[in-house]
């Protein structure tokens, strides 16, 4: 027997199944999970972005260092 292109049953995917705390609008450990997770990651772009300034502040120094060296010894 031929499938049938008109049957759409399950095309849009499974719900998930909701725990009794989930299903009473209380509060459950996967909203703390996930906002968790989301402070972690805030905290290691902020780090990635220090170590970025850092690094690019660093490497302008050392040409600021050889531009001040010349006009000193011409003093």
């Amino acid at each position: 027997m031929a499938k049938s292109r008109n049957n759409l049953l399950g095309v849009g995917g499974q719900r998930k199944k909701l725990s009794r705390a989930d299903q009473q609008s209380a509060g459950s450990a996967r909203v703390a999970d996930r906002k968790a997770a989301e402070d972690k990651k805030q905290e290691l772009v902020r780090k990635m972005r220090e170590r970025a300034e850092a690094q690019t502040a660093t490497t302008a120094e050392p040409s600021a260092d050889q531009d001040a060296s010349p006009s000193a010894e011409q003093s």
